[in-house]
């Protein structure tokens, strides 16, 4: 009840209290994910490239996951602020049921990851090294997913904590067996991809040790089930999964965009930069899923006020936090991107690395915008708002841009055009968000 207590109270100290855990939560398994890179890149450019290739499939699985975690985050909070107890419950069980049944075809897709593979035009050892790492990680999809739609509904009721320990637990084991997987034991990269599935396991257990145990301020129910539940879960869980497939085929298209533009050396330092820009979005992602708790609770409510409030301090919030972090990615770049080049075979990316983290770090102050607009979208119910803003973000505006830029500037184009789509789509979905919530006010104040 006290998590309860602070998700319909102040929203200022909402967001607060709730983006804490999220934001530790985020930040070690961006760590993680460094650390990953870290360890695969002394396998050399081929295996960090294959890593690379893969990713925007796995994104895929990950975005579905995600919208999931999304759906239950915005409809638990919804219902617990309209004072809906029961409701909320159903809508947490069919959220978990629904994981389940999505995994299977995720795990079965593992036969035609070759063939994806070719398409996306890899070949010889870095299409060799991709397949042994994806097929592992797709055999993984169950724990991914039942990993993902806890910790969104452990948000939604406002206990973000828990949902930070056993995150943490996944991830900081992770850490610790990368390398005996990777070198200790030889296993190489098909390693790193065994180590991220256990870890992944162990999260789910403890997940699941919550639920099962009577600790989570909502329980499961077999009884209630419902249609409109299941389609409120979908209205924003799909628009939040097809967000995120959006930006796995932006990736996908930059990818290939970088590839002829950089070669695979090229694809290799974007592939690093990007994990080191990743810590830029720790915040915004923490503080974002706190926004689509809070902002759910005061729709419930029907507290348009709330909403904004919540809105304007999360953004404010976060320029400050990701401004000072883009500033430190520009200063120490040199000095950053060894971590990714401290093997013989790695040291060619070197100069790659420094100039892609002084371009593509500045996305970090237009993110903001976008991300929180999405967020409050998200929490209000609005799903699909939400992913018109990620197609403006990385379809409309920054894949081409980074074809446009690409001509006449090169690889450097590239990351230009990827900063100034970011730029464009932020600001346009900032805008409608806004807009949204005065339009809401109008409307209660009127009635």
């Amino acid at each position: 009840m006290k998590n309860v207590e602070v998700l319909t109270g102040d929203p200022k100290k909402a967001i607060l209290k709730l983006s804490a855990p999220m934001v530790v939560s985020n930040l070690i398994f961006t760590l993680y994910n460094l650390v990953d890179g870290i360890w695969v890149a002394g396998l050399g450019p081929d295996a960090l490239s294959a890593v690379g290739m893969f990713f925007p499939i796995f994104f895929v699985f990950i975005a579905i996951s995600f919208g999931l975690s999304v759906g239950a985050n915005s409809a638990v909070s919804r219902r617990i602020g309209a004072k809906r107890y029961d409701a909320a419950c159903v809508a947490a069980t069919l959220a978990v049921a629904m994981g389940i049944l999505v995994s299977i075809p995720m795990t079965l897709s593992v036969v035609f990851l070759d063939g994806v593979m070719v398409f996306l035009g890899a070949d010889g050892e870095i299409l060799r090294l991709a397949v042994d790492y994806g097929s592992i990680m797709l055999l993984g999809s169950l724990f991914l997913v039942f990993s993902n739609v806890s910790a969104g509904i452990l948000n939604g009721e406002g206990n973000a904590r828990m949902a930070m320990y056993a995150n943490a637990a996944g991830s900081l084991l992770n850490m610790v067996l990368d390398p005996i997987f990777i070198y200790l034991l030889g296993y190489g990269i098909a390693g790193a991809a065994i180590a991220s599935v256990i870890s992944m396991a162990l999260s789910s257990i403890v997940f699941a040790f919550w639920f099962l145990s009577g600790r989570s301020y909502v329980r499961f129910r077999v009884a209630g089930w419902n249609l409109p539940t299941v389609f409120d879960l979908l209205r924003v869980g799909m628009p939040a999964s097809l967000s995120m497939l959006t930006m796995s085929v932006a990736f996908m298209l930059i990818n290939r965009v970088v590839i002829e533009t950089g070669g695979s050396e090229g694809l290799a330092a974007y592939t690093s930069a990007w994990r080191l820009i990743q810590f830029g979005f720790v915040p915004l992602f923490g503080v974002s899923a706190a926004l689509t708790a809070v902002s759910g609770a005061a729709y419930g409510a029907r507290n348009p006020r709330k909403i904004g409030e919540s809105l304007n301090y999360t953004v404010k919030l976060l320029l400050v936090v990701d401004a000072a972090i883009l500033a430190l990615m520009v200063a120490f770049a040199p000095q950053i991107a060894l971590i990714f080049t401290y093997t013989e075979a790695s040291a060619v990316m070197y100069e790659e690395i420094v100039r892609t983290i002084r371009i593509a770090a500045f996305v970090l102050l237009f993110a903001p915008l976008g991300v929180s607009s999405s967020a409050v979208f998200q929490g209000m119910g609005k799903g699909e708002r939400s992913f018109a803003i990620t197609v403006l973000r990385a379809i409309v505006f920054q894949v081409s841009l980074c074809y446009v830029l690409a001509v006449p500037f090169g690889f450097d184009g590239v990351l230009l055009g990827f900063v100034l789509g970011e730029a464009l789509g932020c600001f346009t979905g900032f805008s409608w968000v806004r807009l949204t919530v005065r339009r809401l006010e109008r409307c209660l104040l009127s009635t």
